[in-house]
């Protein structure tokens, strides 16, 4: 059981990089923290880094080990926290998973007012479009949009999260303006490369769900440089307003199909159920509330009618 006492240090050595990065960081000598991953490694009777003279890299177990230490480290820390008596006043690491648009367009700008407001927060945000695992990773909360997957995962709902299909001025002159969404068969659709549940758009029209298969010569997994893609005319894509409401409200972009409505989606924070969520946590999320929250957000401002029509149906 000694060897637990290196389970942080060897997840600080994977997080700085290097020996010497986290022996600077954890305040150790370079070689006690060498000694205490061997100690670690000898323990397990497996190695869980590659060490070379000019780089550091997991193995397959070290990869497996880190994922699963780094989430025991954070309960660590939250059984502390409620040890100490930490649920009365807002303190401590706080470590948050945001979709990279979103993150930066709405939620980086609040961080510093958060951080002013309550001080003894540490705030770790990390960026990524990806779905991560909130235990395995160790994080707090998560903010997430579009439809939940069912699991234990307790969401407060944050702001709607209005979709509409979208081009430019000069695309829409040149390729004409889709009057359905069967006609977007002869479009350049851009592609996002994270849809989960299927790469599909889903219309509601009269006859019910339309689903169309986007084609086109360009795929990317962030929806920022979709929008530089449209702006540019290179094509034509669904996008969330929260990202073109404003470009929309300028006439740099131009909504299509509003007669066959998007799904609506919300924008969610997320938790892992536990029968007393963090002071630190909780303050996160009414913070967002008090900025972002309610049925009209900012990003909304000016749009046209037809793209703040309620929008129904489903798509994950």
């Amino acid at each position: 059981m000694e060897h637990f006492a290196a389970i942080p240090i060897f997840v600080a050595v994977v997080e700085a990089g290097s020996f010497s990065a986290a022996a600077a960081k954890l305040g150790l000598t370079k070689s006690a923290v060498s000694k205490r991953v061997q100690q670690l490694e000898a323990a397990l009777n497996v190695r869980l880094l590659q060490r070379t003279t000019r780089s550091l890299s997991l193995t397959e177990a070290g990869e497996r080990y880190y994922d699963r230490a780094r989430g025991a480290l954070a309960l660590a820390r939250e059984a502390e926290e409620v040890a100490a008596g930490l649920q009365g006043a807002p303190q401590g690491l706080l470590r948050i998973s945001v979709p990279m648009a979103f993150g930066r367009l709405h939620l980086s700008p609040l961080v510093p007012a958060f951080l002013r407001r309550y001080p003894d927060i540490q705030l770790d945000m990390a960026m990524d479009d990806r779905m991560v695992d909130l235990v395995e990773g160790g994080y707090d909360l998560a903010v997430r949009i579009g439809n939940l997957p069912g699991n234990s995962m307790v969401a407060r709902r944050i702001a709607p999260c209005r979709v509409v299909m979208c081009a430019s001025p000069a695309y829409l002159a040149e390729y004409g303006v889709p009057s359905h969404p069967a006609d977007l068969a002869r479009h350049n659709c851009l592609s996002y490369s994270y849809y989960r549940g299927g790469a599909y758009w889903a219309f509601q029209g009269t006859e019910g769900e339309i689903r169309v298969q986007p084609g086109g010569n360009y795929q990317v997994n962030n929806s920022e440089a979709r929008r530089d893609a449209l702006l540019a005319g290179l094509g034509i894509c669904e996008m969330p307003t929260f990202i073109v409401g404003p470009d929309l409200a300028a006439g740099r972009l131009l909504p299509v199909l509003t007669d066959y409505p998007l799904p609506l989606h919300a924008i969610h924070v997320v938790f892992a159920e536990r029968r007393r969520l963090p002071a630190k946590a909780r303050a996160f999320i009414d913070f967002l509330d008090e900025r972002l929250g309610g049925d009209a957000p900012l990003w909304d401002e000016g749009l046209p009618p037809s793209v703040l029509s309620p929008q129904t149906g489903k798509r994950s």
